[in-house]
């Protein structure tokens, strides 16, 4: 995987196989904070559900704003991870030694949070939890390159697993993504504008 660093510093990887990079060029860490972490309302002592880990950048912007998370990771890419081991992120030093040793075990635990990785497809390994999230960050690549994890099944199977008003933060605002998240259950509303045109999405469950 090539290492592309973004605007605001921070590094991404290109994927080969779906073509596309891991965050946005226009910033990683900002897209973790601006479009993840704040709408999604992130406070000390929730349960977060972070599907499509990556460099565990969504993760590590959550324990820098809230204290005594438990953070739930899946993650299909072995190879994401392994980058994760040398990669360094200016201002977050203390949360990404975090995420290295979550990434290294698959598993971290500390007094202010903990980690757990669970590797597979995530339309497979989202079935085997069965407990309620207050917060789900959605950050897979994108719908054309990786349609089932956009659908209206997998956006049921989140649902499910989410406590009563719990938000579902993502990056796409495209129309048949907010269509299937409202088919789902969801009630939709925009998230902010970071670095593009359009705003991110904010699914209310």
């Amino acid at each position: 995987m090539k290492k592309i660093v973004t605007a605001d510093g921070s590094a991404t990887y290109y994927n080969d196989k779906y073509e596309e990079c891991y965050h946005s060029k226009t910033g990683a860490v900002e897209e973790a904070e601006k479009k993840f972490v704040e709408p999604a309302k992130i406070k000390s002592g929730m349960k977060i559900l972070d599907i499509c880990f990556g460099l565990g950048y969504n993760s590590m912007a959550a324990m820098k704003k809230a204290k005594k998370l438990k953070i739930t990771a899946l993650e299909k890419d072995p190879g994401i991870l392994k980058k994760i081991i040398r990669n360094k992120v200016r201002g977050y030093e203390k949360e990404y030694r975090k995420i290295r040793e979550a990434a290294k075990n698959l598993f971290y635990k500390d007094k202010d949070a903990e980690i757990k990785i669970i590797t597979g497809d995530a339309t497979k390994t989202i079935k085997k939890l069965d407990e309620k999230f207050d917060a789900v960050f959605l950050d897979p690549f994108s719908p054309p390159k990786n349609p089932e994890l956009w659908t209206e099944k997998f956006f049921k199977e989140i649902k499910k697993r989410m406590k009563s008003g719990a938000r579902l933060t993502t990056y796409s605002c495209a129309r048949t993504i907010r269509n299937n998240l409202k088919k789902a259950g969801f009630k939709v509303t925009d998230g902010p504008k970071v670095g593009r045109r359009g705003p991110s999405t904010i699914a209310t469950a």
